[in-house]
């Protein structure tokens, strides 16, 4: 059963009318067929009337949509002959971050993604995609491996942050994301990040460094996430309507800004309503992007990773 959104409501009770006359249609043998294409219209054109007015708010509740498409779901569709590697080789394996070795489209990449999880039990394994020092220190490792070996990294971006507790921050929470940050920043190989759904703080940058910055058009990309920007700044965690406004967030919002390179365009709805579409088209997205990186020498490619985020904030002259 499809999960609607809170602004989707008057989209739900068509949508609930249509496969209601299906189901007669089926029982009773009754051909209903004008009905149906009637009101199936109406769906859609309130689906795109809806959708084209989305506040910054409501594209954060579709970038957290539970159907959405996960790292795991990019890593199997894109990604051939995966093999994950485990582990930072100091502590533990975080399974919030997957990486390993694998094929785009017949050349040998690393792949690494922050993932959510889909159910209760895959939501608790993974941690809600929040990461410990463990996963950034894994994405550090496995990224230094892709530059020994020439290997081209794709990330695939989905945490609301990285994990608070204080277990992480005593094993170094915030030096194991500076670590992986300044790993992208290194790397003498290309690196292509892409935001899936939601980017929230250092625990997203810490995989989205690179040289390229895809985002899909409904996720969202911001230093805090807007209920924790409310709570800070109106001491009020139901102002995060007005914090997501505030923020900046949306992937329009940051083409706009310089600080993403591209906007991913969406199927009518979501991802998460057609998601064979939304796949085919990072990948297509990625496989444009990827080529001309290729043809850059290490230092060349660092050169020109190091102006671009140099430059992002800079003022222009009154």
């Amino acid at each position: 059963m499809r999960h609607f959104l809170d602004f989707e409501k008057s989209i739900a009770e068509l949508e609930s009318k249509i496969d209601e006359l299906r189901r007669m249609s089926e029982a009773d043998g009754i051909n209903i067929a004008e009905e149906v294409a009637r009101l199936t219209e109406k769906a859609d054109r309130q689906l795109r009337t809806t959708y084209a007015r989305l506040s910054p708010w409501q594209k954060a509740q579709v970038a957290r949509h539970p159907e959405r498409p996960r790292a795991t779901d990019y890593l199997a569709a894109l990604i051939t002959e995966f093999t994950p590697l485990a582990g930072d080789r100091a502590c533990a394996d975080d399974a919030a971050v997957l990486g390993g070795l694998g094929r785009f489209r017949g050349r040998a990449v690393l792949a690494i993604g922050t993932e959510r999880g889909n159910d209760t039990e895959s939501r608790v394994r993974h941690n809600f995609g929040m990461s410990r020092p463990e996963g950034y220190r894994k994405a550090r490792r496995l990224i230094e491996l892709a530059g020994r070996f020439g290997l081209p990294v794709l990330t695939f971006v989905d945490t609301s942050g990285a994990f608070p507790g204080i277990e992480a921050e005593a094993r170094g929470q915030a030096e194991a994301i500076a670590r992986a940050i300044e790993a992208c920043l290194e790397a003498p190989v290309p690196i292509i990040a892409t935001i899936i759904g939601e980017g929230g703080s250092g625990g997203a940058i810490a995989l989205a460094a690179g040289d390229v910055v895809l985002m899909l058009e409904h996720a969202i990309y911001s230093v805090i996430s807007p209920e924790g920007c409310a709570s800070i700044l109106w001491r009020d965690a139901g102002e995060a309507q007005a914090a997501a406004e505030a923020l900046k967030l949306t992937a329009d919002d940051l083409k706009r800004l310089e600080l993403i390179d591209q906007v991913i365009a969406e199927p009518l709805g979501g991802a998460h309503r057609d998601r064979e579409s939304v796949l085919l088209a990072v990948a297509e997205a990625i496989a444009e992007a990827l080529p001309p990186l290729l043809a850059l020498e290490p230092v060349a490619l660092k050169a020109r990773r190091r102006e671009k985020f140099l430059a992002m904030g800079r003022l222009a002259p009154v």
